[in-house]
């Protein structure tokens, strides 16, 4: 047999005994899922943002930044949602390299799917534990949700599983946002196609069970841009893309308009320093359009403690990803040697929102600014 039945795995229920959520956490999710789902029926006039590694690669490093990450969240509540991105399992192109903490829990060892799971729910449990932010994660096996229903807040389907019909029914029985990325050709009809099918209701097989589903209204698309048939990257955040994909929505009877800009891969050509100038860009685009405002609900931004990538081996930096990533704790940091909030203030009209080396403003009604400054490096996917 071309299969090899390794182990027989625990149900999702089983897991989520084993590793419980208290009624606390529990209470904590329901206040922020409904924080992030305003942002997208347009109830809150709130800017998401969605950062963290490219994949989230041990426990005590990604919870170090989580907790940076927080105490920039509290000076900024009133103005930004920032969702600690917590990828535990990576698509890869080839299908060769790290595939995330999902499969290797420790990744200088071999796979380990049980050990995996088990690794990934304790780290998001953790995570929120201490920083109250619950989180955002990759649907890349549709499976895989059940054992982190009850924690995420926001997924995105990425842009090699958005075609995919397993994913697009799974995501018509989630009840949180659900990005859906333009695949790699960069095709708007395919994404649309994507978000059409899982705001509608579905039956189908989930589990060995046969399921049904109501549809998810808060199902939205990410821009990540495109790869030509020569190689070549296409970024598709500029304005006029904006107003084409606004168009196309107009076209269709979709529930919640909307849309995340992915300031990486394919937009940024993975020149990690271009999302300083695509965000920036895309801010622009809000401050002159109403209708664009109203579309760009938020950004994605790969970040991490240490910026730039390394292999895997037994003297592995801490904090520094298997790919190439942005930096929390950038240059500033170091050469001040403080910790992050400290270098957050208000002004009068502003908020001066630093993550490190980048500097951009955030128009949001009411006529208040948002200055953001993040260090930056490159993500990989």
């Amino acid at each position: 047999m071309s299969f090899q039945f390794v182990k027989q795995l625990p149900t999702p229920d089983e897991i989520k005994e084993q590793i419980p959520m208290s009624e606390e956490l529990k209470a904590q999710k329901r206040k922020r899922d409904k924080e992030i789902q305003d942002i997208f029926t347009g109830a809150s006039d709130k800017f998401l943002v969605v950062v963290g590694p490219c994949s989230a690669d041990r426990e005590d490093s990604v919870c170090e930044y989580t907790n940076r990450l927080a105490k920039l969240q509290e000076k900024v509540s009133d103005r930004l949602i920032l969702v600690p991105r917590i990828y535990t399992n990576k698509p890869r192109t080839t299908g060769e390299g790290y595939k995330g903490m999902l499969h290797q829990p420790v990744p200088e060892a071999k796979p380990d799917v049980l050990a995996g799971i088990l690794a990934i729910r304790k780290m998001h449990i953790r995570a929120l534990t201490e920083t109250g932010l619950t989180s955002a994660d990759e649907m890349l096996y549709p499976d895989n949700w059940h054992y982190l229903s009850d924690l995420l807040s926001y997924v995105a389907i990425g842009a090699r599983s958005v075609e995919n019909q397993e994913h697009r029914l799974m995501v018509s029985g989630l009840d949180i946002p659900v990005g859906m990325k333009n695949p790699t050709s960069g095709d708007f009809s395919v994404m649309l196609n994507s978000v059409v099918a899982a705001q509608g209701g579905h039956d189908f097989i989930s589990r060995g069970w046969e399921v049904k589903t109501e549809g998810n209204p808060l199902t939205h698309t990410i821009l990540r841009g495109a790869v030509s048939k020569h190689g070549n990257t296409i970024p598709n955040y500029h304005y006029e893309d904006l107003q084409r994909l606004l168009e196309m929505y107009n076209e269709r009877n979709l529930a919640n308009p909307s849309v995340v800009i992915d300031a990486n891969h394919s937009n940024s050509g993975k020149k990690y320093k271009e999302q300083i100038r695509i965000v920036k860009e895309v801010l622009h685009s809000r401050l002159v359009s109403k209708d664009i405002q109203n579309l760009v609900k938020g950004v994605m931004i790969e970040s991490y403690l240490v910026e730039g990538c390394q292999k895997i081996a037994p003297d592995n930096i801490y904090g520094k990803s298997y790919y190439r990533i942005h930096v929390l704790d950038g240059k500033i940091l170091k050469s001040l040697s403080l910790p992050l909030p400290s270098l957050l203030k208000t002004k009068r009209g502003q908020v001066l929102f630093l993550f490190s080396g980048m500097c951009f403003h955030i128009h949001i009604p009411n006529f208040i600014h948002i200055h953001i400054h993040i260090n930056l490096c490159c993500g990989n996917i």
